[in-house]
């Protein structure tokens, strides 16, 4: 059952000590009540077990394990263009990000540099990654909160990214799209696909955005059930390693776009002497959940910003980086058409034959929407890593929930865990 309630002496907790507790030493009326995993307004397989003080959290102790997905396990048997299919399932919710993230680490530990047209359609693409995730987590806030509407206006846009998603990949939901050096095929008509990232970052999303802080931005109710709710400082949020929005929305000064660029976030980056694509970080300091709602939709706006500086000036050229035809894996024409692309293609999956590997350790990260997406790659000289090993955000970020409602009632639960944004299949891998 999602709600079991039962006295805390009869489950004998010895964990240390919360604040609450040491302030409360006489408190009576405990209780512990699972929340989760099977609870609407998780949005994903989490379980909280929380004892609680009357109305009030007076501890929180966090489970996670019901997934399984052997994630990590799984980058040992997958070659380095394989296992993209397998990262674009940690956080589902924008999984272009995923995708990028892993090659980025790739691609820094092989030494290879890309092409200046796959770095800007990677930029834009990681983009609407962002906007997507952003969507999803303002409007769930809202959902949270009893504003259907709110997120209607949210999901609703997450539909046309999808489309343009599909447009390029040839998936809508799990694009597995890059490659090692590039992706699996180019843009199909550039002229197409500014037409369709135009009108959504010029026509789309700016209403909806309006629409949603027109409904919630000085919605009472809304307010003060975020306000003050799940207070975290910067120098706490800097100890608990968190990244992204809620680090941000506490005062962080930090965004891996500023502080190690990459892609076209980078000075010249098309090697030609190019600027940067300009955007602002969002810093609030509060730390509270209303000030992780704000800080996600003005990052959804700048995001916008950066697409729009991109989107009209797609260079030319080839989009992969990695020309020669043994190291790469063969267009599927090349395969159906020709023996030479049969040959390839059995040379490369069937004799390990094709990328010279380093012996070698790397960790490459991103800035994703929900803050450092980071993977350790060690090489063996496999056409696998030895190791594969994962820094997803939302496992960091989950770890501080304990601390965030703390004190505060039952009903914050849903509002503060919508704040962070948890996506369970970054915490079992």
């Amino acid at each position: 059952m999602p709600f079991t309630l039962q006295p805390a002496e009869e489950i004998g907790l010895d964990i240390e000590s919360t604040e609450y507790l040491k302030d409360h030493p006489g408190s009576e009326n405990r209780w512990v009540l699972n929340f989760g995993p099977q609870h609407p307004a998780t949005h994903t397989t989490l379980r909280l077990v929380l004892e609680l003080d009357g109305e009030r959290v007076a501890r929180c102790t966090p489970h996670i394990g019901y997934l399984h997905s052997g994630f990590e396990k799984l980058g040992e048997n997958h070659d380095y263009n394989q296992y993209v299919c397998t990262v674009s399932r940690m956080d589902y919710i924008s999984p272009i990000s995923n995708d990028i993230a892993w090659h980025h680490a790739v691609e820094k530990l092989f030494g290879i540099s890309l092409t200046p047209r796959c770095k800007v359609v990677r930029t834009i693409m990681a983009e609407l990654g962002r906007i997507q995730n952003h969507l999803l987590c303002v409007g769930a806030a809202a959902l949270d909160l009893g504003a259907f509407t709110g997120f209607l206006y949210g999901f609703n846009e997450r539909e046309f990214i999808y489309d343009i998603i599909d447009y390029v990949t040839g998936q809508r939901f799990h694009p597995d799209w890059t490659r090692v050096g590039g992706a699996w095929r180019d843009i199909p008509d550039d002229e197409v696909f500014s037409r369709m990232v135009r009108n959504f970052i010029d026509v789309r999303l700016p209403k909806a955005i309006n629409d949603l802080e027109t409904l919630l931005n000085r919605n009472r109710i809304f307010v003060d059930r975020l306000k003050g709710v799940g207070s975290i400082t910067a120098e706490e949020a800097v100890a608990w390693s968190l990244s992204g929005p809620i680090a941000r929305a506490a005062g962080v000064r930090r965004d891996l776009r500023k502080d190690d660029p990459y892609l076209c976030y980078e000075p010249n980056w098309d090697g030609r002497g190019a600027d940067p694509v300009e955007f602002s970080v969002p810093i609030a300091t509060e730390g509270d959940s209303l000030s992780r709602y704000l800080v996600r939709v003005e990052e959804i706006k700048q995001s916008a910003r950066i697409i729009d500086q991109l989107i009209d000036n797609l260079p030319t050229g080839s989009i992969d980086s990695v020309a020669d035809a043994k190291v790469r894996v063969p267009d599927k024409a090349d395969v159906y058409g020709s023996i030479e692309g049969v040959i390839q293609l059995f040379e490369i999956f069937m004799h390990n034959r094709g990328w010279d590997t380093p012996v070698a350790e790397c960790y490459g990260a991103n800035e994703t929407a929900n803050g450092e997406l980071g993977f350790y790659v060690v090489a063996s000289g496999d056409r696998c890593a030895w190791r594969a090993s994962t820094r997803p955000p939302s496992f960091i970020n989950y770890q501080v929930f304990p601390k965030l409602i703390e004190g505060h009632q039952i009903a914050d639960v849903v509002a503060i865990l919508g704040s962070l944004n948890i996506i369970a299949a970054e915490l079992d891998r």
